[in-house]
């Protein structure tokens, strides 16, 4: 049996209490060690095989886990963040079923969700945004035209922007170019929830310039929106005066 477990994006005690538990019953762990805190490691127990996937293909890593399967071990393959965002995971989990080799997926704490608690904010306040848009620019990995930054900027919602840090400049002016105003309300933040966490408020005009005063040229997600200002608007959930299946509202 394979696991796949989101790691969280940074604080060790950020996995799942699920997670913690495949950890700790795997006899082996193919770990992304570029990207997740060593630490987690040592919720493995004594004498789990531990491989480091920043040193291997898929075809190595898929290796790994056809020889443990052999020998009736089980493999937790221990990723960053949540498994549903930029995490390689369709091309490993297609190689299993190619393979008829079993897996589950265990869900892990996103950086997008993360850099929302290092901003000690929401990113849907109510008649201020109630769309939030994960993407990415393009660098080697291409996206899709219609997914390009200018015409998602264009619904003027709230955006979180991964994989870009290193494209600053460029992706300023492509928002711009979209809709957004060059002193619209952006953030960056820089290593979500490690011990070094960065939080750097800004304008879509200057988050290079921001970038650069601070060192960060990669590991950091921006922030875009007006969600980021003040919020004149209440949500509707705790009004004394409006109803829900729970409380009457006072007329």
């Amino acid at each position: 049996m394979v696991h796949f477990v989101g790691a969280g994006c940074g604080a060790v005690d950020l996995i799942t209490v699920r997670g913690q538990k495949f950890l700790g019953e795997a006899d082996v762990v193919i770990y992304a060690g570029s990207l997740i805190d060593p630490e987690l490691l040592r919720l493995t127990a004594p004498g789990c095989e531990l491989h480091n996937s920043a040193h291997m293909t898929l075809e190595q890593i898929i290796s790994v886990i056809e020889a443990a399967e052999a020998a009736g071990k089980t493999t937790v393959r221990l990723q960053t963040g949540d498994l549903s965002l930029y995490s390689a995971l369709r091309e490993q989990t297609d190689a299993l079923d190619r393979l008829g080799i079993a897996y589950d997926v265990c869900p892990g704490v996103s950086a997008f969700c993360g850099a929302a608690a290092a901003l000690k904010t929401e990113y849907t306040p109510p008649e201020i945004s109630q769309t939030v848009i994960l993407t990415r620019m393009e660098g080697r990995t291409p996206v899709p035209e219609p997914e390009r930054i200018e015409a998602l900027a264009a619904h003027g919602a709230t955006m979180v922007i991964f994989l870009s840090a290193g494209m600053l400049k460029s992706l300023s002016e492509r928002l711009q170019a979209g809709g957004y105003p060059p002193d619209a309300p952006a953030a960056i933040v820089y290593k979500v929830s490690w011990a070094d966490e960065q939080v750097h408020r800004c304008t879509v005009s200057t988050l290079a310039e921001t970038a650069a005063a601070h060192g960060i040229t990669k590991t950091a997600l921006i922030t875009v929106g007006k969600f980021l200002g003040d919020a004149a608007a209440v949500s509707k959930l705790y009004d004394a005066h409006f109803t829900t299946g729970y409380r009457e509202g006072i007329e």
